[in-house]
Parts: C-alpha cells; sequence; structure tokens
C-alpha cells in the first residue's frame, strides 16, 4: 500500500536537492515508494514534520484503545468464550499489529532509513499477511451475524467457542499463503545479495514480475470470496428483517454490523488500489501535487480506518462498551451492571 509505480519522470525526483535526497541509487530504479516521493518532495517545507506528526499520534493513540479493548475482552470470562467476542478479539489483535507496522514502515520511510533485506522481507510479508487475516476475519464475523439472527435456535450449537477457534486457524492458513509464497519465490529464485540494507518496499525488494501476477492473483480471490459472503448474509439478514415478526431491532442492528463489514473491506480493497490510482493522477498533476495526494490517501484510506473500526464495533456493542468505558477511565465510570451482565443461553444474548 506505501508503493507507486513511477516510470516516466524519475529524474524530475533526481533534480531535488542533496539534502532531499540522502540515498541518491533510487533515481536509477522504476518504482519508488510513496512515503519516500513523499519525504523527497517535502522534506525542505516546514510543515512536513507536523504532517508525519498528525499521521503518527493517532495511531499511538489508537493502539492504546486498542490495547485497553484487549485488556477488557480478558478481564471477562464471556468475553472470551462467546464467538462474537473472540472474533472481535482477533480483528483488534490482527489490526493492532498491522496498525503497529504500519507505522514502523511510515517512519522508516519518512526518514529514508535502509534495512537488512532479511528485516524488510520479515515486515512485508507480515504486512500481507495481517491485511489478508483481516479481510478473511470479516467473513467470519457476518457469518457470525447471519446464524444468529437467520439461525436463532441453533446459534449456540453451530458457532462454538471450539468451532471459532478453527474457523481462525483455517482463517490464517489461508491468509499465510502468499507471504509463504513470496518468501519461498525470494529465498530460491531471488535472494541476491541478502544481507544488502535497502529502503524497504515492496517494488524494491519484490523486483520480479511472478510477485505481482501472484498478488493480483491472490487479492482478486479473496476480495470476489469475502464480498460475496458479505452481500449474501446481508441480503439473508435483510430479508428476515422484513419478515420478522418480533425482534426486528436486533436483525436491523445486526444488518447495519454487516454493512459495516462491507464498508471496511470497501476501504481495504481501496488502500490496495492506491498504487494504479496514483499512477493514473501521476500524468495529470505535477510532483508537489501529487506528494499531497499521497499524504491525504494515505491517511484517509490506510490510517483511520485502522484506527476507527475497533473503536466503532466496541462502541456499538452495549455489554463491551460499558467494560470499555470503565477501564479506559480507569474506573471513573462506572459499570451498569445491568447492561454488562450477559447470560449464555440459546437466545438469551440480545445485545
Amino acid at each position: 500500500v506505501f508503493l507507486l509505480p513511477l516510470n516516466r519522470g524519475i529524474n524530475r525526483l533526481c533534480n531535488l536537492s542533496d539534502k532531499c535526497a540522502p540515498s541518491r541509487d533510487i533515481c536509477g530504479r522504476d518504482f519508488v515508494t510513496i512515503t519516500y516521493l513523499l519525504h523527497l518532495v517535502e522534506c525542505q517545507q516546514p510543515q512536513s514534520l507536523l504532517k508525519m506528526f498528525l499521521s503518527v499520534t493517532p495511531c499511538v493513540i489508537f493502539l492504546y484503545v486498542n490495547g485497553v479493548m484487549l485488556f477488557t475482552l480478558s478481564k471477562k470470562t464471556v468475553f472470551q468464550e462467546m464467538p462474537r467476542y473472540m472474533l472481535f478479539g482477533h480483528m483488534l489483535w490482527v489490526d493492532t499489529l498491522n496498525l503497529f507496522m504500519t507505522v514502523v514502515l511510515y517512519i522508516c520511510a519518512f526518514g529514508s532509513i535502509s534495512i537488512m533485506k532479511n528485516l524488510c522481507l520479515f515486515l512485508l510479508i507480515s504486512t500481507t499477511a495481517l491485511l489478508h487475516v483481516s479481510v478473511l476475519n470479516l467473513s467470519l464475523m457476518s457469518l457470525e451475524r447471519y446464524v444468529a439472527i437467520c439461525f436463532p435456535l441453533r446459534h449456540a450449537e453451530i458457532t462454538t467457542s471450539e468451532r471459532t477457534k478453527m474457523a481462525i486457524g483455517v482463517v490464517w492458513m489461508i491468509g499465510l499463503i502468499q507471504p509463504l509464497s513470496d518468501m519461498i519465490i525470494f529465498y530460491a529464485i531471488d535472494s541476491t545479495s541478502a544481507v544488502m540494507n535497502l529502503f524497504c518496499s515492496r517494488t524494491t525488494l519484490f523486483r520480479l514480475q511472478i510477485y505481482k501476477k501472484l498478488e493480483i492473483s491472490i487479492t482478486c480471490i479473496f476480495f470476489v470470496s469475502v464480498c460475496f459472503v458479505i452481500i449474501f448474509t446481508y441480503a439473508s439478514i435483510a430479508a428476515v428483517a422484513k419478515t420478522a415478526s418480533s425482534d426486528k431491532a436486533s436483525a436491523k442492528k445486526a444488518n447495519k454490523t454487516v454493512l459495516l463489514h462491507l464498508l471496511q473491506l470497501v476501504l481495504g480493497l481501496i488502500s490496495l488500489l492506491l498504487e494504479a490510482i496514483f499512477e493514473a493522477f501521476y500524468v495529470r498533476v505535477d510532483i508537489n501535487t501529487l506528494a499531497n495526494l499521497m499524504y491525504f490517501f494515505f491517511v484517509v484510506f490506510i490510517i483511520f480506518p485502522r484506527c476507527l473500526s475497533p473503536l466503532v464495533y466496541g462502541l456499538r456493542d452495549q455489554a463491551f462498551g460499558w467494560s470499555f468505558k470503565y477501564y479506559f477511565t480507569l474506573g471513573f465510570i462506572r459499570q451498569n451492571r445491568c447492561k454488562t451482565e450477559i447470560h449464555l443461553v440459546a437466545g438469551g444474548c440480545k445485545i
């Protein structure tokens, strides 16, 4: 998501001041990273540090928020046993790790920090795996809501904690397909100077065409499959909400939750398409405008979705929301026991 192909006009970047380009060998390459280009263009501008502050600060704040949410989930047994909260906790872990690695890569790019190829490989395959697992986890969360609304009497039987753990394991196995494939190809046929330091990005590390073909094919399969699951569950829950004679509120709330999953999926797809979007913009705008667009899309489509989605999901849940507020405020907001008490019986969970 940090990568931008610049097949034309690389020489324009090379004409920047040497103070802005400590690593001049980048000018002979076909590709540069988004954040490296941003650094080259803006390093002489006084607002560059302000932009970095505005990017990193929300990430640090929401890393703390996610940490409090994970702590809240660990404090109540019911949150560790109910499939809904197990999937939510899994999403929190994945988004937190993804957000942390995004900040690390952004800081490295902004500071033009070169790292060893092996370390770069680990960071890149980790972020790829986390992105795929996050997308697949959305389908599990949608299916859980589908079973809860469309088959309420069998919900406890179908979505057990053991089956949820198995489903999460399968998600990780599928999510690791592309990262492991990239690693095998890298060490098998593309490991020249594996210990050399370089500017870390998918473009500078994975230079063979086979990487791009593999990424496109797997990404298309993942997003089409997950999109089908989410749309199917949304339509099914909407049909139940229209025909249900009772408990329409729960069905409508579940439908809104699935709609949020679809929105999150779209944002994830846009983040993967940024490379193509910026390549289209490049032939129409100047370098400075392009750099500002890069920064805007980086914050809007990469940073904020990972920051806000866990908070939105957490606060929409009445039971979890009260517990989270209690721990987030260090106990100044007392828990409402009537709202946080949950009974694990079939059809007894109305949250």
